[in-house]
């Protein structure tokens, strides 16, 4: 087999998250999969957001967002999000919505994990807006868990790949990170 070269839009398997903001003082959600983790501590994490969406007019009127992650049973009214824009389609009703601290980052009761973000910086490209967000608060379903953390075969999450916009289950875990590699033995030359 020989590497061959393919399309930058290319992309690899991306964590499904409805990003939730106020906009107008009403609740939006939009499917958001453009996520990554940017700082340990404090616990940043950025989006990528078009500049033409509802929920950026949101995120930069109140300096609040939140990251609702679903169970792939919530698939449908996910995808609705990314399908209809906050500027015709009320989506505020939706969702049972609940908040934390941040009251203008509203939460989803349904979703397996939750977080409230604080917008702490925002970089301008072409088309996005990249904003970062420190994680103040997260929230999930007591019955996801397994004692402190979050148990993520339960939770039943999803991904999603580009170009061929496929939504994909996470699947069972395969090895442990940091550990595995420790029976890896190299030969000797």
């Amino acid at each position: 087999m020989t590497q061959v070269r393919i399309n930058p839009q290319a992309f690899f398997p991306m964590p499904v998250a409805l990003l939730g903001a106020l906009v107008d003082g009403k609740v939006n959600f939009m499917t958001e999969a453009w996520i990554c983790r940017a700082n340990y501590e404090p616990p940043l994490i950025a989006v990528a957001v078009n500049k033409g969406h509802h929920t950026s007019q949101g995120i930069l009127e109140n300096r609040e967002f939140s990251l609702c992650f679903p169970a792939q049973e919530l698939l449908l009214k996910t995808d609705y999000c990314g399908l209809v824009s906050g500027k015709e389609v009320d989506k505020s009703q939706l969702f049972d919505v609940f908040y934390g601290d941040l009251r203008a980052a509203p939460l989803i009761t349904d979703c397996q994990l939750n977080f409230a973000c604080r917008l702490t910086h925002q970089v301008e490209y072409a088309t996005n807006n990249l904003f970062i967000g420190e994680i103040v608060e997260v929230f999930a379903l007591s019955d996801r868990m397994n004692g402190t953390r979050p148990d993520f075969e339960a939770m039943d999450l999803f991904l999603l790949t580009l170009p061929d916009n496929t939504y994909w289950g996470m699947g069972p875990a395969i090895g442990r990170a940091w550990m595995d590699g420790k029976a890896f033995a190299p030969v000797p030359e």
